[in-house]
């Protein structure tokens, strides 16, 4: 099971490696293994969320998901995407960004860093309404009871996490705006675009996040009517037909988990940067990172690991919480990605040795869940 859903990832990985020795020798090697670690780190909650929406399609998505969503992930967030942002923020034309990102490194890289602020705008709105949209909703499972109790019943307040979204990105953009002013320097007058940007990322999530949301409805009352006809099928003594699923669901679900990949992959991009200016080592090495990160959802699919340990979820959603929180920071402040990574690792460490503790309790108390469940919660 492990090699199958594995197997590609552990093929991109001796070929991208075999590839950085042939173009920059054993320190070339080095690198890219260096990022492709900092990568599966800094996702790892990302493959916990995505395992949450793929269970909800069917193998043939979730092969599209393995084979063009990668190819987006890899050729398209990880090597496409920071030689468009040189272009779009210098003016340039797609070659002459190419070029510049061969040629001229430093110029790159300074370039890329340059557009931060309005790419950690546009990231961090995205994730920070997919936390807020998570501890606003009430669930039968909670994890941190004595917060997400009271969380719950604030939720009920129509539009609330769109308000307190477009209050943190105010205030982002103000307190930038004014650091700016103050020391002076290239980012004087980019508050609006910081503004501007986060408007974009919370227009995307509620596009995206509203058509994603609209077809899964859809894809229910389809499977539930679908369901009855079964019923009433077997009841005549017909053969039952096959539940189909709606293509436009399964889409935009498609979709939105690209978005959601592409939001995470921010920080990634970003923070390789402190490793290594090269966009052909870059590619590789997030490249092979991104590749364990679909693999990794895969399996928590299969495997039925989210139904088995409740609270990963949970602790996903907090990582992606402080995931938002931090990028929204580095608008103006630099952050150490290490923090960002061990950040992830702490929250769903946490949320799974608290899911195993709640299924030990299940199983002492001979599967009374009800009981074990108040117990259980953190």
């Amino acid at each position: 099971m492990v090699l199958k859903t594995f197997g590609w990832s552990f093929a991109v990985t001796a070929l991208g490696l075999v590839a950085a020795v042939f173009y920059g020798g054993w320190a070339a090697f080095g690198v890219v293994a260096i990022l492709s670690v900092l990568e599966i780190s800094l996702s790892f909650d990302n493959a916990v969320v995505n395992a949450g929406i793929l269970k909800k399609m069917n193998a043939f998505w979730q092969k599209i998901f393995l084979t063009i969503g990668i190819l987006i992930a890899v050729f398209g967030m990880r090597l496409v995407f920071p030689v468009v942002i040189v272009a779009i923020s210098a003016s340039l034309g797609p070659i002459e960004a190419v070029d510049l990102a061969l040629t001229d490194k430093d110029r790159y890289q300074e370039l890329v860093t340059d557009a931060h602020p309005s790419i950690a705008a546009f990231g961090g709105m995205f994730l920070l309404m997919i936390f807020l949209d998570f501890i606003f909703e009430d669930r039968d499972i909670k994890w941190l009871r004595w917060l997400e109790r009271p969380l719950a019943k604030l939720g009920k307040v129509d539009m609330l996490s769109v308000c307190i979204a477009l209050i943190v990105l105010l205030v982002s953009a103000i307190t930038f705006g004014a650091h700016a002013h103050q020391h002076g320097g290239t980012h004087a007058d980019k508050a609006e675009t910081v503004l501007l940007s986060g408007i974009a990322g919370l227009i995307t999530y509620l596009v995206v996040g509203g058509l994603s949301g609209f077809f899964e409805d859809k894809l229910e009352e389809e499977e539930e009517r679908e369901h009855e006809a079964e019923e009433k099928a077997s009841r005549e003594g017909k053969p039952k037909s096959a539940v189909k699923l709606a293509g436009k669901a399964a889409f935009f679900m498609f979709l939105y988990l690209e978005v959601l990949d592409a939001s995470f992959s921010f920080d990634g991009v970003i923070g390789a940067f402190a490793i290594t200016n090269d966009i052909v080592l870059m590619a590789l090495g997030l490249g092979i990172g991104a590749m364990y990160v679909r693999s990794l959802t895969v399996y928590l699919v299969r495997e039925g690991t989210l139904d088995d340990y409740v609270y990963l979820e949970h602790g996903a959603h907090y990582a992606i919480g402080a995931l938002a929180i931090v990028l929204l920071v580095t608008i103006q402040y630099e952050i150490n990605e290490f923090i960002t990574g061990m950040i992830g690792v702490v929250l769903i460490g946490a949320s799974f040795w608290s899911s195993v503790r709640r299924n030990r309790a299940i199983a002492a108390a001979g599967g009374d869940q009800e009981k074990t469940e108040v117990s259980s919660g953190v």
